[in-house]
């Protein structure tokens, strides 16, 4: 049987449970404003019934107060982040595209490319063809020329400054990281130390998700909580739970109260994926030293986009297959013999090194996923008696025992070779070696022209500055010790032009040749002698034609709008800057339309997930009264039963 004071402790539960949702309602209103704060709730359920052995069976025992809950939905929590992840983005994407829009922006008179190239090849080449002996014209000519070299000299060092500020950027955000999963990982062992004593850490639990939900915008992020169980009692659970945070597809970033940093180390200068990368870019590695793979497909967030603006190459990487492998042995480093490995390719823009964009300086070649360093590489064309034509780098690899530690072997033969990745984006490596692959082309279709004049024995115009000699190169004629026109136009990929003169023949050349690999749009620049002499520059094909010959000068006018002489993705030469300005545009316009749709589908989700978890002041004003009410009838109860209590003491009996 219940005792007499049953119903004064029935009433009291109702006074406590009421309390709870007062205070919490006021802790709602008070973080209405509250950026990560989610609405929180008192979860209470009737009390465990009393047998009181009447017919009447169980009497109520009141109310159980048993937690404040925070009222948050898991799923909408993933689903923000992964929106996050793609706005972040197009973020870094839409920032940076609009600024090599600013670079490539021509409007025909603004001084951009197509304003400068109407100079050279239109209003100056007309003077000269006015009058083919005028020292004058000639002399504007080359001043021309020069406004031409320097402004792809001006381009290279804006790509280059925006490639550099990519790259000091990844560290920021890589440094981000790091910040955050330190804080998770405090913040985990706390709302542990917190949830074992059987209170909840709600406001701890805020602030973490608060954490995630910037890390969603840096990179992509899954979480996982598990409950932890008794060593001793595997079935009994502690009320405490693991927390893992994970990224860039599946990586483990933290791990409850344990985390895992990341750090950026500069790459060396034998180290360059590409000949236009500037020194020092960043690659990322975990703390035990594993490489974190900036490249890995399901990477995202901000971290994504800027890696690829930074290295982007829209899939033009090197790939191919190892055709022969050579081991020499390790001996003096300066001396002595290295390993070697030949790689057949056949992308077009393998087999045409106007269009190569491997690095001058060594690097690291990938050979059946095993890693090596080689110092130099060599290009060759084999055309057989068939005229069919095989393709072939030949790279030497480093005999530096801390690089290379082991040899490679003839297991590799048949083995995929690649150097850097396939990022199928047009970032900065894409746009620089676009800007190559135009200047290398036209001066060499230039130059060629040039030297056939006066009996071939005219001087070249265009030429690249060393980068570290105050000279310059000067590409071979046909004095030299090879064929430069037979040359140029076998590794062009234009095999069928020559033929009938090289069946049977191999054509090599090394990285080290003065050829037209080494001409850049950093190092384009004038002759020396042309700029000291226009004279040099000749107008006619034959020394005996009389002075008003100018039919190299038509050659070169036909240059211009023939893509058979001087051809550049399908278009004449003209045509450069609307072949790379619609890569930007597009990527610009992609860039954009992927932060309007992301934004949008971020709003609609953040209205639903507020919808879940915010405060609704209107909401809790009604709780309040609700809750008032409920108090006010609690107190009521308990001072009927005091009435009772005093009526049954004190004047029962009396």
């Amino acid at each position: 049987m219940s005792s007499q004071f049953f119903g004064l402790n029935i009433a009291y539960s109702g006074l406590l449970a009421s309390n709870a949702n007062l205070n919490t309602t006021a802790n709602n209103i008070a973080n209405v404003q509250t950026e990560g704060y989610s609405r929180q709730a008192v979860d209470t359920q009737a009390a465990f019934p009393i047998r009181t052995f009447q017919t009447y069976g169980c009497a109520g025992a009141g109310v159980d107060t048993l937690s404040v809950e925070r009222i948050r939905d898991g799923f909408y929590d993933q689903k923000y982040w992964n929106n996050n992840s793609k706005l972040g983005e197009y973020n870094m994407k839409q920032y940076y595209m609009r600024e090599l829009e600013d670079y490539f922006y021509d409007s025909g008179t603004n001084g951009g490319f197509s304003q400068i190239y109407d100079k050279l090849m239109t209003t100056a080449l007309q003077e000269i063809m006015k009058d083919p002996g005028s020292s004058s014209a000639k002399s504007q000519f080359v001043g021309y020329a020069g406004q031409l070299t320097d402004y792809f000299n001006q381009i290279v060092g804006n790509l280059q400054n925006v490639q550099k500020d990519v790259n000091s950027e990844i560290k920021i955000k890589i440094d981000d990281i790091n910040s955050i999963s330190t804080e998770i990982a405090t913040l985990n062992e706390q709302i542990t130390t917190i949830e074992m004593g059987g209170q909840k850490a709600n406001e701890l639990r805020d602030r973490r998700d608060l954490l995630v939900d910037r890390l969603s915008e840096i990179v992509d992020v899954e979480t996982e909580e598990l409950p932890v169980y008794d060593k001793n009692d595997p079935e009994r659970e502690t009320g405490a739970y693991r927390y893992i945070v994970k990224i860039a597809g599946g990586q483990a970033l933290v791990d409850a109260k344990e985390h895992n940093d990341l750090t950026c180390v500069a790459r060396e200068d034998f180290e360059k994926v590409n000949m236009t990368d500037i020194n020092g870019l960043y690659d990322v590695y975990w703390e035990n030293g594993e490489k974190f793979k900036l490249s890995n497909a399901r990477l995202g967030g901000e971290l994504r986009g800027l890696v690829e603006l930074r290295d982007g190459n829209n899939g033009e990487f090197f790939n191919g297959t190892v055709i022969d492998t050579q081991v020499n042995g390790y001996s003096d480093p300066d001396t002595g013999d290295h390993d070697t490995v030949t790689v057949q390719v056949s992308n077009d823009y393998l087999t045409d090194l106007n269009k190569c964009n491997l690095s001058d300086q060594g690097g690291i070649i990938n050979l059946g996923n095993t890693e090596f360093y080689y110092d130099s590489w060599s290009y060759s064309v084999d055309i057989d008696a068939s005229g069919n034509a095989t393709y072939t780098y030949k790279f030497v690899l480093s005999n530096e025992q801390q690089l290379n530690p082991r040899h490679v072997t003839n297991d590799r033969v048949g083995k995929p070779a690649k150097i850097g990745e396939n990022i199928k984006y047009e970032g900065i490596p894409y746009y620089m070696n676009q800007l190559n692959e135009w200047v290398r082309t036209f001066a060499e279709k230039f130059n060629d022209i040039l030297k056939q004049g006066n009996d071939n024995t005219g001087t070249i115009m265009f030429t690249g500055n060393m980068p570290t000699e105050d000279q310059q190169y000067f590409f071979p004629d046909q004095t030299g010790t090879w064929r430069a026109d037979t040359l140029m136009r076998a590794y062009s990929s234009k095999v069928d032009t020559v033929k009938q003169s090289t069946y049977g023949t191999s054509i090599t050349v090394d990285v080290t040749d003065d050829s037209y690999y080494k001409l850049t749009a950093e190092n384009f620049s004038i002759l020396t002698a042309m700029v000291n002499d226009p004279t040099l520059m000749t107008n006619k094909f034959k020394t005996g034609d009389g002075v008003e010959q100018n039919d190299l000068l038509e050659a070169l006018k036909d240059m211009t709008s023939e893509r058979d002489i001087n051809s550049f993705r399908g278009s004449t030469a003209s045509g450069f800057l609307e072949g790379v300005l619609s890569d930007v545009a597009l990527g610009a316009a992609a860039a954009n339309t992927g932060v309007a749709s992301y934004e949008s589908v971020q709003q609609a989700i953040g209205n639903v997930r507020l919808s879940v978890s915010g405060v609704d002041e209107d909401e809790e004003a009604v709780n309040l009264v609700k809750f008032q009410n409920a108090f006010n009838l609690s107190s009521k109860m308990i001072s009927v039963f005091q009435e009772i209590y005093k009526r049954l003491i004190l004047e029962t009996g009396v």
